[in-house]
């Protein structure tokens, strides 16, 4: 004989979870990007979130760019995220690419002045196809300009200045002497996780 469905039992269990209404950082207006569930709200907390920048400001044009979230602390039922990362859609890496010219890419590891470690990826589109020494001096241009600046702004001043696209504008004058460059783009970064303190007792 088949076993009844424990249908009731089910149902409790959903009740017994809760919503919670997810928002940006200050810095982004503190915006709605969604919602999430949970059993209790320690169980929220360290969850990434998604959305587009155009989603958050409301600005289309910036649909290209992924932002992610991690929710930081709870109150009620709202839920404040902090800044973990971001990284262009590769259909707009795509509409970059030229025939006959050069992406040079340049990774870099950065530490902000609240000492937060950033992994940034920046890449350069040139006119016309660079050799290898004109990539190489590119690179060093991008590394060092990021380098000296990175000492002056903390977590909040340096995603300003690349969702504001800033801090490309700046990099695009820097290297633009070196090499008829079209474009400089942040296309990703990535916030380092601050490692648990192990005790010793």
């Amino acid at each position: 004989m088949a076993k009844k469905k424990q249908v009731g039992r089910r149902v409790e269990g959903w009740k017994a979870k809760s919503w919670f209404k997810v928002y940006t950082p200050d810095n982004l207006g503190k915006a709605y990007i969604g919602d999430t569930i949970a059993n209790d709200v320690e169980t929220v907390k360290g969850r990434i979130m998604q959305s587009t920048l155009g989603e958050i400001t409301n600005d289309y044009a910036k649909q290209h760019i992924k932002m992610s979230f991690k929710i930081a602390d709870v109150t009620g039922d709202a839920a404040y995220t902090e800044f973990v990362g971001h990284e262009v859609t590769r259909d707009y890496l795509r509409s970059l690419v030229k025939r006959r010219s050069s992406r040079v890419d340049c990774h870099m590891l950065i530490i902000t002045k609240d000492t937060k470690k950033v992994r940034l990826t920046i890449s350069c589109y040139t006119f016309a196809r660079a050799n290898i020494a004109q990539e190489h001096a590119l690179r060093n241009a991008i590394t060092a300009s990021l380098v000296a600046q990175a000492q002056a702004w903390d977590l909040t001043t340096l995603v300003n200045g690349i969702i504001s696209g800033e801090i490309s504008r700046d990099l695009f004058k820097v290297v633009k002497t070196l090499y008829p460059t079209r474009r400089v783009e942040i296309i990703k970064s990535k916030v380092e996780p601050v490692a648990a303190l192990i005790s010793t007792k």
